[in-house]
């Protein structure tokens, strides 16, 4: 079973502390929907797999007749059905590779945002194929590593804790870093921008996929396309910290050293507490904040979305 499908983890936290998505990007999604017709398409069935806690299907509900949103969670079920109140959606448990609820030919556009990478193809392009009808889109989209707009001394900090190899093991500070809990290959999938998820030619045509990583080197977002920074927010620092903590990754450590409580619970410091220590540290003006948390940061992430139109 996936991490963010077990009992412990927070769905709730999740919720509360990933980004949302822009309206610029669910333009960009149907712009690819309507392409080719006089007028924008109205009406028809929207399906999204992976839904998390509904963010997507709420938000592109007012251009669908009626939504269906799926998620194998059950706690992440429960999360978006307490979220959303339109009666249009749908909201159930199951996954992307089980679609026998649905007629063939009965999805005119099926997206998946942040949960593409964890599909298994075998069986879950047969069944799209089956249920997304002629003309039909499908749109699969998420978000990589971020980096902090112009603090590229913070890079190598975040890298470290979260994924370096060479500290898949005890750090000199005596904790463990997250490496080896990242559950793959989907992480890695979604690091590669979907290269590995590629839609039939027999079924699918129109294939787009536009990917973009920030330089980690620099952090320099000036030469940008819109279209690829898409994922772009300015959060606290503190509020950054919540978002590292719904890693999956997170929860595997916290799995494996049950006995390593963060400050906030009372503990010693967890993986998280000590890789923002040496974040803040890194910057002299957070270092000397009395309110760390509170300082505000211009943070990005490498984006990707595949898009294609059923045959």
């Amino acid at each position: 079973m996936s991490i963010f499908g077990r009992p412990t983890f927070s769905s709730a936290g999740y919720a509360a502390f990933r980004p949302s998505y822009p309206v610029t990007l669910f333009n960009r999604v149907l712009a690819f929907h309507n392409a080719g017709v006089s007028s924008p398409k109205s009406g028809g069935a929207l399906l999204d797999l992976g839904c998390g806690h509904g963010l997507i299907a709420r938000a592109l509900a007012p251009s669908f007749a009626s939504v269906v949103a799926l998620d194998p969670s059950a706690g992440m079920v429960e999360q978006a059905r307490k979220l959303t109140s339109d009666p249009k959606i749908t909201i159930r448990q199951g996954k992307a590779e089980d679609l026998s609820f649905l007629p063939d030919g009965s999805v005119d556009c099926v997206v998946a945002g942040q949960a593409a990478h964890w599909f298994d193809y075998s069986k879950a392009w047969p069944e799209l194929a089956r249920v997304v009808k002629r003309g039909g889109t499908l749109a699969f989209w998420g978000y990589k590593d971020h980096a902090i707009v112009s603090r590229p001394e913070t890079t190598a900090i975040f890298s470290k804790f979260i994924y370096g190899e060479e500290e898949a093991g005890p750090m000199p500070n005596g904790v463990e870093s997250m490496a080896r809990f990242w559950e793959l290959p989907g992480r890695d999938i979604l690091r590669d921008s979907y290269r590995n998820i590629n839609p039939p030619g027999t079924d699918w045509e129109a294939v787009t996929r536009i990917a973009w990583d920030p330089d980690r080197k620099t952090c320099d977002i000036s030469s940008v396309p819109a279209e690829a920074l898409w994922q772009r927010k300015t959060l606290k620092l503190g509020e950054l910290e919540g978002y590292v903590r719904t890693f999956s990754a997170f929860s595997g450590w916290q799995s494996a050293y049950p006995d390593k409580k963060s400050r906030a619970e009372g503990g010693e410091g967890d993986v998280i507490d000590l890789l923002f220590d040496e974040v803040v540290a890194a910057v002299p003006e957070w270092r000397a904040s009395d309110e760390w948390k509170e300082v505000k940061v211009d943070t990005v992430w490498g984006t990707v979305i595949l898009m294609a139109k059923r045959l």
